[in-house]
């Protein structure tokens, strides 16, 4: 099918005033779809009351990544101000996309004696060597903000909200540029309430990059690979999760991001690839080898998000999730409320 005529396949139209610019007051209180798949029942409630339809057999998987500071404004020898959104690093250099031209060879300083040299450029990545007594991360933290989402620009919440509120509670390694939305939901009080009804968690990580949340092009939905995006998952995890699919019971993603790095570990019957970098691109006609099951926010239109669940449930079906949830108002995008598909 020409590319064009897929992105359209997924596309759908959002009032502007059902974007969240901003979280619920309390993480937990915003409200929730519950899809069960087998009935193709729909109902609602309010997030902090998703223990009432987890199956008691299920284990939830949560991402562990922690968003870094990755969006910097520096200043050109011109004297023109440029914005970067930091993506990768290799030792002191780092890629970057940015909102100006840069000139190859050309400095880019940040205050304090420290500053970049434009080394060179790579596909849409600017690539940046670091001089000067500062490290990555130091420099991250001291002059990075929090890289929200272009559609967020707006967002009334300060760079200190933003920083504490565009993190999981279970965010400990750093390295994404976006937060795994999903995971935002939960609250250490909603968490002892899972584990104390004996649900078990697990954790892995995944660095959410460009390949989660770029807009696709003709050349993604041509080649069927997203950016590549670095997972990882300790054996004792992969082992247990082995053994709760042998056992049939259900293992729910929490976020998109899981469910790309439990996908990609999959190999030949088990989870096998415990580190590594992913361009899984999931759509429809994908056969899903570990998870059963999905906890997610309401995500753009065209995007890969979007068709990830399209595969898990049927994109008819999920239009018609996305259509009750705008008629029922519910909010979207990374701040909005959550979707649970089991």
């Amino acid at each position: 099918m020409e590319e064009k005529k897929l992105l359209e396949l997924y596309n759908y139209s959002l009032p502007k005033n059902l974007i969240a610019l901003k979280p619920a007051s309390r993480a937990d209180q915003a409200r929730l779809l519950v899809l069960e798949k087998k009935s193709g029942n729909i109902s609602y409630d309010r997030f902090s009351n998703i223990l009432k339809f987890i199956p008691r057999n299920a284990v939830l998987v949560f991402n562990q990544t922690k968003v870094v500071p990755a969006r910097m404004v520096l200043k050109k020898e011109t004297g023109g101000r440029v914005e970067i959104l930091y993506v990768k690093r290799d030792g002191r250099r780092i890629y970057v996309l940015a909102n100006r031209r840069l000139q190859i060879g050309s400095r880019v300083s940040i205050g304090g004696g420290t500053y970049f040299l434009v080394t060179g450029k790579e596909d849409n990545y600017y690539i940046l060597g670091l001089k000067g007594s500062l490290g990555i991360e130091a420099v991250l933290k001291k002059y990075g903000k929090t890289p929200l989402p272009p559609y967020l620009k707006t967002s009334p919440l300060s760079e200190k909200e933003r920083k504490r509120r565009y993190q999981s509670i279970f965010a400990k390694y750093e390295g994404s540029i976006a937060a795994p939305t999903a995971s935002l939901h939960f609250t250490p009080s909603l968490i002892a309430k899972i584990k104390k009804a004996g649900i078990r968690i697990k954790f892995v990580t995944l660095h959410v990059g460009l390949g989660t949340f770029l807009p696709l092009n003709d050349k993604i939905l041509k080649e069927g690979k997203l950016h590549s995006e670095r997972y990882e998952i300790k054996k004792s995890v992969a082992d247990f999760l082995d053994k709760t699919r042998r056992e049939g019971r259900p293992i729910i993603a929490v976020g998109t991001t899981v469910a790309r790095a439990l996908e990609s570990a999959f190999r030949s019957g088990h989870v096998g690839s415990l580190k590594g970098d992913t361009r899984l691109f999931i759509q429809e006609g994908y056969k899903f080898k570990l998870i059963s099951g999905l906890i997610t926010n309401f995500h753009l239109p065209k995007s890969s998000l979007l068709m990830l669940v399209a595969a898990l449930v049927g994109r008819e079906k999920m239009f018609n999730i996305y259509n009750q949830a705008i008629k029922k108002k519910l909010k979207f995008y990374s701040f909005g409320d959550g979707m649970l598909i089991y």
